[in-house]
C-alpha cells in the first residue's frame, strides 16, 4: 500500500518543508513499511502542521520535546518493530538538546528529522540555536557573530552510530530512507530557507554557501553500534492502564458499532467546546470517546474543526476518514470541511440552513441553530438536535455533561433551543 499523505500540505510556497514531508513518505514507501507499524511525533512549530498528513499513528508534543516523547514511546513499547520518526524544526531541537543527546547516548531506536530552517519561522523569524554566522534574522540584523550548533556532531559524539546533514534541493528521498533504516539512533538534519523571513532578510544566499562560511560539510558520519537500550524493568510489569478502575456509565446506551463525528464552525463560536461536552457526554453513557481539536496556528480566528468517536469498544485508531456524521454550523467550518463531505458516500451531513450543502452521497438534515441558539450555541444545539433525531446517547447526558461549566445555563438553553431547530 503507496504511504500516500493526505494533501493538501499546509506550507508557505516554496518552503523546504515540502521537500522533507514528500520525501519523508517516498522513504517510507521505499522501505515497504506499512502505516499501522510507523509512529510520527512532532514539535511545536511548522514542522508540527505536519502531522494530520500522514496516514499512520502521530503525536504532537511540546516545543523542544519531540525526542523526549519518541524516547518515552520506545521504552514502552513491548514490540520493537515498530517505527518511531521524530520531526523537529532548529528552534525545538536547540530548546530540547539534551533530549537528542540523550537518545543519542543510549542509542535508542529511532530516527530524528531536523528541519532546519536556520530560524524561527513561525513566530517571527528569530534567531535560534541552529542560525549560521552572519545569517540575517528580526532579532539579529547582522546575523549571529558565531555559527550555531554542530547537531549532527553533536549526536555523533554522543554516541550516536548514524548523523547525516544534507541540502534540502532536489530528492532527498535516499538520504531519509538511509537514516531511517538505520538500527538505533540516527539524526538527519535538512538545510533548508524560510521563504517567509530567511529568504527576506537574505536575498541570494546559497544554502551551500552558508555551510561554507560555517565550515561545515554535508555527508552522513557513522559506526557500528549494537548496544541498544533496552530497559529491563519493564519485563513482566503490567501495564498502568490495567490499574484503573472501571468506569460505569451513569446513562443506558445502546450503540453496538463506533460512531465518528466531525463538527466544523469558526473560531470563537465554541465548537471545541460543544465537542468536549459531546465527549463527556458520551463518557458519562459508557461509551470509550476520543476527541481531538483541528484549528489554525492563529488561535482565535479562521475555522475550527473537532473529531469525536464514540465506540462501545476500545478506540485503537482515533483518526477519521470516512465520517459517520458531520455537523456545520458556519461557512468557514464548510469550507475546512467540504472535500470530506463531497466524499461521502453514506452518513450523514447535518447543517444550519443558512448554509447550502454541497453534493453529498451522505443524508442531509438542515436546522435553525444559529437563529435560535445564536453563533456562539450553535454547535452544541446542533448536537443536541442531531441527538434527539439519533438517539445515540440521551440528551440528559449531553444537558449532565454541560453542568459542570461555568457557562452551563447558557449552554444548557442551547441544548433546549434544538427542540425548535427544525419548526
Amino acid at each position: 500500500m503507496s504511504f500516500d499523505l493526505f494533501r493538501p500540505l499546509p506550507y508557505c510556497p516554496g518552503c523546504g518543508h515540502f521537500l522533507i514531508t514528500e520525501g519523508l513518505a517516498q522513504a517510507v514507501d521505499k522501505l515497504g513499511w506499512r502505516a499501522e507499524d510507523i509512529i510520527l511525533v512532532t514539535d511545536i512549530g511548522c514542522v508540527g502542521l505536519a502531522d494530520r498528513y500522514f496516514p499512520c499513528h502521530t503525536i504532537h508534543g511540546l516545543h523542544g520535546r519531540s525526542v523526549a516523547l519518541g524516547t518515552g514511546i520506545r521504552l514502552g513499547l513491548e514490540d520493537d518493530s515498530k517505527h518511531i520518526v521524530v520531526l523537529q524544526g532548529d528552534g525545538g531541537a536547540t530548546i530540547g538538546l539534551q533530549h537528542i543527546m540523550e537518545g543519542a547516548r543510549l542509542n535508542l531506536d529511532l530516527t530524528v528529522i531536523i528541519h532546519n530552517n536556520m530560524l524561527y519561522g513561525m513566530t517571527g523569524g528569530q534567531s535560534s540555536g541552529l542560525t549560521p554566522v552572519n545569517y540575517r534574522t528580526t532579532t539579529e540584523k547582522e546575523g549571529p557573530s558565531s555559527a550555531g550548533y554542530d547537531l549532527p556532531g553533536l549526536a555523533h559524539q554522543a554516541g550516536a552510530p548514524y548523523t547525516s546533514r544534507v541540502i534540502g534541493k532536489g530528492n532527498i528521498t535516499d538520504d531519509l530512507a538511509e537514516a531511517l533504516e538505520i538500527p538505533g539512533f540516527s539524526l538527519i538534519e535538512v538545510l533548508e530557507y524560510c521563504t517567509s523571513y530567511g529568504l527576506r532578510y537574505n536575498p541570494g544566499e546559497k544554502l551551500k554557501r552558508i555551510l561554507e562560511k560555517m565550515g561545515r560539510e554535508t555527508g552522513s558520519w557513522k559506526y557500528e553500534r549494537d548496544d541498544h537500550y533496552h530497559p529491563e524493568r519493564r519485563a513482566g510489569l503490567s501495564s498502568l492502564f490495567d490499574q484503573l478502575a472501571g468506569f460505569a456509565g451513569k446513562y443506558r446506551c445502546s450503540l453496538e458499532n463506533p460512531v465518528s463525528i466531525i463538527l466544523g464552525g469558526s473560531a470563537g463560536e465554541g465548537v471545541q467546546t460543544a465537542a468536549r461536552i459531546l465527549a463527556n457526554a458520551g463518557m458519562i453513557a459508557g461509551l470509550e470517546v476520543s476527541k481531538k481539536g483541528i484549528y489554525p496556528v492563529t488561535v482565535g480566528s479562521g475555522f475550527s474543526t473537532s473529531e469525536i468517536i464514540l465506540s462501545p469498544d476500545r478506540i485503537n485508531f482515533t483518526g477519521i476518514v470516512d465520517p459517520d456524521v458531520v455537523i456545520i454550523v458556519s461557512d468557514e467550518g464548510l469550507q475546512n470541511n467540504i472535500e470530506v463531505i463531497s466524499n461521502m458516500n453514506k452518513g450523514l451531513l447535518v447543517i444550519d440552513d443558512s448554509l447550502t450543502a454541497p453534493e453529498t452521497g451522505a443524508r442531509v438534515i438542515s436546522g435553525k441553530f444559529r437563529r435560535e441558539a445564536g453563533k456562539r450555541g450553535a454547535a452544541l444545539c446542533a448536537i443536541a438536535f442531531w441527538l434527539r433525531k439519533e438517539e445515540i446517547i440521551p440528551v440528559d447526558a449531553l444537558l449532565d455533561a454541560s453542568g459542570v461549566s461555568k457557562h452551563s445555563e447558557s449552554m444548557v438553553k442551547s441544548i433546549d433551543a434544538s427542540g425548535n431547530c427544525n419548526k
